[in-house]
């Protein structure tokens, strides 16, 4: 956070020393926030709840034929010939390991998916902010995420929610970056893993952050 202040301070300082006499305006976008209320953000959220909704009936269909495989073995187990009893136990652990492997790939497969759209939707967005920007004369542009406090008047977010959704493009299209090439978005809340609830304690979801994300 110390470090923060001083880059932060040391770039208002910048962009004070750069404009010379010239009026210092400042603003800043809630970024998670444009993600979630601009309409390609709701659009895409709806298609990923969805897909999470069909790996997950798809998870417990897996995880309620292994369990029955293992309660064959608790109760029927002993009772079976050596080699009815190892087929079975064959059975159950190639099943276990499926189901493992499908877990993790899952995760993966929508960690990958959240970050290729959050990405797309960004980059519109920083374009947006771009346009504002040279609009209306702002000398800066920043994201809530990296701010410590700000006047909520400074806050254009609704503005380039708006501005995106009139646009009416497919995200990604615009595929713009802030000037100087720093990425927008990039120091927004992190993403969860997304919502993928995992039936079983097999395989924990990992954890990263750093970004925004349309899981949020």
């Amino acid at each position: 956070m110390r470090h923060r202040l001083i880059i932060g301070m040391v770039v208002l300082a910048m962009a004070a020393a750069g404009t010379a006499r010239a009026e210092v305006r400042l603003a800043f976008v809630d970024i998670q926030r444009a993600i979630n209320e601009c309409r390609a953000g709701k659009q895409a959220k709806g298609t990923f709840r969805a897909h999470i909704d069909q790996l997950q009936s798809q998870l417990e269909q897996e995880q309620r034929s292994v369990e029955d495989l293992k309660r064959q073995l608790e109760q029927k187990g002993a009772l079976m010939q050596p080699d009815q009893r190892q087929n079975l136990e064959d059975e159950y652990g190639k099943k276990l390991r499926r189901f493992q492997d499908d877990v993790k790939n899952s995760r993966e497969e929508l960690q990958q998916k959240d970050n290729e759209v959050t990405g797309a939707i960004v980059r519109d967005l920083a374009t947006v902010v771009r346009q504002i920007s040279e609009k209306d004369g702002y000398t800066m542009v920043m994201e809530k995420g990296t701010l410590l406090w700000a006047m909520p008047s400074t806050d254009i977010t609704d503005e380039v929610i708006r501005s995106y959704d009139a646009m009416n493009v497919t995200p990604g299209s615009l595929g713009g970056e802030v000037s100087g090439g720093a990425r927008f978005g990039k120091g927004a809340r992190g993403p969860a893993a997304p919502s993928l609830s995992a039936p079983s304690s097999e395989a924990p979801a990992a954890s990263e952050s750093g970004r925004s994300t349309i899981s949020k």
